[in-house]
This record gives structure tokens, C-alpha cells and sequence, in this order.
């Protein structure tokens, strides 16, 4: 499991997320995204094309991240779920929090 972050040329944060978004690693995805955040970093796209699997501690993070994104005035985007991811976040309802793109570029675009 690994996460990737950087900035594209208009200052969009870009996390990829490399296996999978679990209990044992979800800190370290929060810490890397809080850190931008500190850093005045207020739009994000975490990528998840290389994602297999997200579990509810996974899920739970994304939500306190695009919380306080949003209380900062930022948004955060996600993109690349395969088909699979896209039906938990349909399950739980949480497609409808956040804004979900088929791919990377899409979610760039929409800024």
C-alpha cells in the first residue's frame, strides 16, 4: 500500500492510492491530506484507479477529510473507483457526499 501526492500546475492536490484504504493505513492518507490542508492546499482528487479495496475505516476517513476541506472552503473529489468501489459508495450512501468522476482527469476538469 502506497500513496502518492502532488500537485498539478493549477495547485490541485492529487493523492493516488496504490492497494488498498484500510484500518492500518488510513492514517497515513489523513496526515498526507491534513498536511496540504495546513499547507493551504484547498482542492483535492484522491485517485483511486489502482484501489481495490476500501474498508468502513477507510470510508470514515474520507469523510472527516472532505468535512474539514469543506470548513476550510475546499472541496475534495474522488475518482477511478472501479466497479466494485462505485457500489459501496452507492450502498452507503455516500456517493452522494461526495463528488465521484470516472477518472482523474475529469475530477481535474470540473475545478
Amino acid at each position: 500500500m502506497t500513496f502518492s501526492v502532488h500537485k498539478d500546475k493549477r495547485g490541485v492536490v492529487v493523492v493516488g492510492v496504490d492497494g488498498q484504504l484500510i484500518v492500518g493505513n488510513r492514517q497515513e492518507l489523513k496526515q498526507r491530506v491534513l498536511d496540504a490542508v495546513d499547507g493551504g492546499s484547498r482542492k483535492f482528487v484522491v485517485d483511486f484507479t489502482r484501489t481495490g479495496y476500501i474498508d468502513s475505516s477507510g470510508l470514515g476517513v474520507l469523510v472527516s477529510l472532505s468535512k474539514k476541506i469543506r470548513e476550510q472552503g475546499g472541496e475534495l473529489r474522488l475518482a477511478g473507483l472501479n466497479e466494485d468501489l462505485q457500489t459501496l459508495f452507492e450502498l452507503t450512501k455516500l456517493d452522494t457526499l461526495f463528488s465521484i468522476t470516472k477518472t482523474p482527469e475529469e475530477a481535474l476538469g470540473a475545478f
